[in-house]
Parts: structure tokens; C-alpha cells; sequence
């Protein structure tokens, strides 16, 4: 049988970790924008429907998103926001990141400490407040859904549809795919785009953390240790989640370990005193001094951490950590998006904003061509929306990826660059400012 649809999204889920999330919010904003009312969309879901209640789950998710204002904007536009706050998300008004070879560090926030810069959701609630709501829309969902094969237009006769065939033998034959299938996409392979890029031969470990007292627990915590970074998110006044990157062996060895183990090897990371070299201290005063004279009010507002005291059980968990990059989003009727696009190191938590702000583009780039009646599959219109993203993704992508080696050395040449250069950021606000602005959106 032949289905003719004029939007065709196929998602895959992945073994470790995959934001579903993409491929819902991508269709339910779709769904719900007057210009592709009488557009037919079809999701195709591998996995069974879920089932979500309105009440939260006793048990808080090692999943967690730190979504940017952004991506709070686009769930608020779609009447999701009030769903996920409804359910339960934790705000976040300061973020302190700082070295560990050295006393060096910055922080993040709007001046008013009851501001929120990002909101901390448990990737399962998202999904949840997302899946309801596109059932109130007019896109077709096929959970236990699998392509077997995908057929795509030659560049010589891009007019074609594309023709894709699902494991349970039915042909179905669309104007556009868009691919949300993960870092390690069917979609991109079968149509032939190169993926460039490389593991960090490291895992993200991810746990609920037990803090040894109440406090308001508004702060995102993140130090640079010369093994990777840690990373502390707030859930509650008495939870936190926990992002550590760290070499496999020691992963493996960390969510295995007996509890009391883990939670001191949590401590010692957050709390350990690494010597510093006399070149890196002396430099570092320097900077100090020459910043009280330009800035003599100016003060770095250190924060001390909250102390663990217990973890969630069955909470411990790990997946790989890496870079990649389609060389193309984009081919004659397909679109990527999400990490089927581009895959970052979590240190910056924006994995999730940058797949949100594809949804945002894609569609946008989409609605313009069906108002003049254009072909929403022509590479004359999607290739807008790949200028977009990759101009905004790449720099963000090399310059997660330059900290990322930047921070993974203790040799003092280096301990002494980046001390200098995040004091440096640190005292000029406009540049902050920046900073701030591209993580928004």
C-alpha cells in the first residue's frame, strides 16, 4: 500500500541515551501552526506508545535537561510550559563554573538572583507534556513502527517522493523526511551523509544526588577537573543531578562502586584542593590586582558547593561521551535534526537547546515556502534552514570542544591560560553577556 504525506518523520530509539523529545515537539509545532493545517504528518515511533500521568513520578529521572529561555519560549508558545511546571521543574538562577588547578572561575547569571537563566525537567515529564498534547493535534502517530529500507530522489530528479518501506511490508512515499534517529541516524546513512567526528574516549556518568542538608538550591555547579568535568544540577532543596564526564574504566568502576564509596568520590571531585603551580598563583595575584584597580568594587562572589550525603538507588548510570557533525543537515526532501545533525560534549547542557532550536528554524523555513507555494522538500528552501543552524551550531560546537581539551591537562602553561582568560571573562560583563546570549538561543 501506498500512503502519499506530505511530512514523514522517523525517529529510532538508541541504545544509551536519546532525546525523543525532538520528534514530538517538532510535529506538535506543525500540528498547530495555521499554515500546515491542511499539510498531512506522520510520525513513525519504534517504540510503543508511553502512557503518562499528570502527577509526577515518585522517584526523580537520572534524565535530566537544563532547557534554555528559548526552549522555555517555544514550550510556552505551544500552551506545554504550563504542563511542565504543573508536574515539576526546578529553576536555576546562577551558574558557578570554576577550575580546579587554580582559583579561577565565572558565573552566570541575570543580576537579580530570582531570575531564572535555564529550568532544570526531567527529559520523561517533557516527553509526557509533549505526547499528550500532540494527541490534541492533526499528526498521525504509528508507534511500533520500523523502516527497512528508505529510497531517496537523485539529485538529477529531485521531483521525486521520497519511498520508504517499514518491516511490516507497508510503502509509504512522502514530498519531505525529516530524521530525528540520534548521533548514530539511519536516515543520514541511508542517504549517503558523512558524519564527521570522534569519541572522547569518555562517559558521562549521570546519578540523583542526596545533599547532607536542606538549601535553597538554586545554583548550577560545574568544576573542571584535569580528568573531565563534574557537574551538579538542582532538582530539589535536598536533590541534585549529577553529570561527571570521566575515562571509561573509572565510569565502569564509579556506578558499580558500593554507595558510600560514590558519594566520597562525588565530594573529593567537588571539594578536593589540587596543588598550584608558583607560576599559575603568582599570575593568577597579578590578575587579581590589576582587576581591583580597573574594577575596584568588582568581586568574584564565590559560592561553596552543597555536600552529598546519599544517592538515589538505581539511579547510577553511563553512556559515551563524543563529537559529530553531518557535513550535510540537509538533501533533496530530507532534513536532520537534533543529534542526527550534530553531537556535542555535555559540559555546556546544550545538546537539547541547539535540537530545539532546529525545530524552531526547520519550521519556520517550512512555513515560509508554503506561503508561496513552494516545494517544502526543494533544496531551494531547506538549505535556508541549514545556513541557519549550522551558522549558529559549528562555533558552538568548536568552542565546546576546545574547552573540553582546554580543561582535560593540569600542565601549567596551559592552567595558566585559561586562569588568565576566565578571569578575564569573568570580569568583563559585556563579554559575559555574550556568552549568555548564545547559550539562550
Amino acid at each position: 500500500m501506498i500512503e502519499d504525506g506530505s511530512f514523514l518523520l522517523v525517529p529510532r530509539r538508541s541504545k544509551y541515551f536519546y532525546w525523543n523529545e525532538f520528534k514530538f515537539i517538532f510535529f506538535f509545532h506543525l500540528g498547530h501552526n495555521l499554515m500546515f493545517e491542511h499539510q498531512k504528518m506522520l510520525l513513525l515511533e519504534s517504540g510503543s506508545k508511553p502512557s503518562f500521568c499528570n502527577e509526577p513520578p515518585g522517584a526523580y529521572s537520572n534524565r535530566v535537561s537544563a532547557l534554555n529561555p528559548q526552549t522555555v519560549e517555544l514550550m510556552k508558545k505551544l500552551d506545554v510550559w504550563n504542563r511542565i511546571e504543573d508536574t515539576r521543574t526546578k529553576s536555576v538562577c546562577r551558574m558557578q563554573v570554576w577550575d580546579a588547578c587554580s582559583d579561577a572561575l565565572i558565573t552566570f547569571d541575570q543580576g537579580d538572583l530570582t531570575i531564572s537563566v535555564a529550568h532544570i525537567v526531567e527529559n520523561d515529564i517533557t516527553l509526557g507534556a509533549l505526547t499528550n498534547r500532540l494527541d490534541e493535534s492533526n499528526v498521525e502517530v504509528q508507534y511500533s513502527s520500523r523502516t527497512k529500507h528508505i529510497e531517496f530522489p537523485t539529485q538529477e530528479d529531485a521531483s521525486q517522493l521520497v519511498k520508504i518501506q517499514l518491516d511490516n511490508g507497508k510503502f509509504i512515499e512522502t514530498r519531505l523526511l525529516i530524521g530525528a534517529d540520534g548521533n548514530r541516524s539511519k536516515n543520514r546513512e541511508s542517504a549517503g551523509i558523512k558524519n564527521v567526528g570522534w569519541d572522547y574516549d569518555q562517559s558521562g556518568i549521570v546519578a540523583t544526588l542526596m545533599l547532607s542538608e536542606p538549601v535553597e538550591n538554586t545554583v548550577a555547579w560545574q568544576r573542571f577537573l584535569p580528568s573531565g568535568p563534574i557537574a551538579m544540577l538542582p532538582l530539589t532543596d535536598t536533590l541534585s543531578s549529577l553529570v561527571w564526564s570521566i575515562d571509561h574504566d573509572k565510569a565502569k568502576a564509579l556506578v558499580s562502586m558500593p554507595e558510600e564509596e560514590f558519594v566520597d568520590a562525588v565530594n573529593t571531585a567537588f571539594w578536593k584542593d589540587y596543588e598550584s603551580h608558583d607560576v599559575v598563583h603568582t599570575a593568577s595575584n597579578m590578575v587579581d590586582n590589576l582587576l581591583r584597580l580597573v574594577n575596584p568594587d568588582g568581586s568574584d562572589f564565590r559560592q561553596l558547593p552543597p555536600s552529598i550525603i546519599g544517592v538515589t538507588e538505581g539511579s547510577r548510570a553511563r553512556f559515551p561521551l563524543g563529537l559529530g557533525h553531518a557535513s550535510y543537515y540537509v538533501k533533496p526532501r530530507l532534513a536532520l535534526i537534533g543529534d542526527a545533525a550534530h553531537r556535542i560534549h555535555p559540559l555546556a547542557g546544550q545538546g537539547v537547546n541547539l535540537g530545539f532550536g532546529d525545530v524552531i528554524s526547520l519550521t519556520s523555513k517550512l512555513a515560509e515556502a508554503l506561503s508561496v507555494g513552494g516545494d517544502i522538500g526543494s533544496l531551494l528552501h531547506l538549505c535556508k534552514y541549514e545556513t541557519e543552524r549550522q551558522r549558529h551550531i559549528v562555533p558552538i560546537m568548536a568552542t565546546i570542544d576546545a574547552l573540553k581539551r582546554l580543561y582535560s591537562t593540569d600542565r601549567p602553561e596551559i592552567v595558566l591560560l585559561r586562569t588568565v582568560g576566565l578571569k578575564l571573562t569573568n570580569a568583563l560583563q559585556p563579554l559575559k553577556n555574550q556568552f549568555m546570549i548564545g547559550a539562550s538561543s
